[in-house]
């Protein structure tokens, strides 16, 4: 029995390295000084949903191996991972809007391989990752938002000198 639950570990452990780059990778004052919509949620809100996110991802993973083992729902899985890490760094990190809201709609799309890969081995894993679905979409139309709000508008085409001829 310690051993079934002793296979969920390297699940969390991996969720946990992932939920580090949150803290590494922080707002500041650059995000607050941003344009955002006023359907942002509060900054307090951030922490305690991702905590019961990561939570469920891990546990999601753990029963599609448990399932199936190592499959195409594990690499969605392992790839929505990478994806996630990266998100905080790009957006709060290098500061690339543009560049983060990529990454948030590969996270989508991997979100959904995996519900859909996993669906037939473990239908719980597969329901388990749909508050996630519905968190990354929210977060995603968040990040389209924000990143249209701030355009920094583009310069005017440099003007040809050409000599006069007149």
């Amino acid at each position: 029995m310690l051993d079934h639950w002793l296979s969920f570990l390297p699940f969390l452990i991996a969720v946990v390295l992932v939920a580090s780059s949150g803290s590494v990778f922080m707002p500041g004052e650059w995000y607050r000084g941003l344009d955002k919509p006023s359907w942002t949620p509060p900054d307090w809100v951030f922490a305690p949903a991702w905590s019961v996110l990561y939570l469920i991802i891990a546990v999601a993973g753990w029963l599609a191996w448990q399932a199936s083992g190592i499959g195409l729902a594990l690499v969605f899985w392992c790839a929505n991972l990478v994806f996630n890490c990266a998100w905080s760094w790009l957006m709060f990190g290098r500061r690339e809007i543009g560049y983060a809201l990529s990454d948030s709609v590969a996270m989508l799309v991997t979100i959904v391989g995996f519900i859909i890969t996993v669906f037939p081995a473990s239908p719980l894993a597969a329901a388990l990752f749909v508050p996630y679905l519905c968190w990354v979409a929210f977060a995603t139309a968040l990040n389209w938002s924000i990143l249209e709000r701030n355009k920094v508008p583009s310069p005017p085409p440099a003007q040809s000198h050409k000599p006069d001829r007149s």
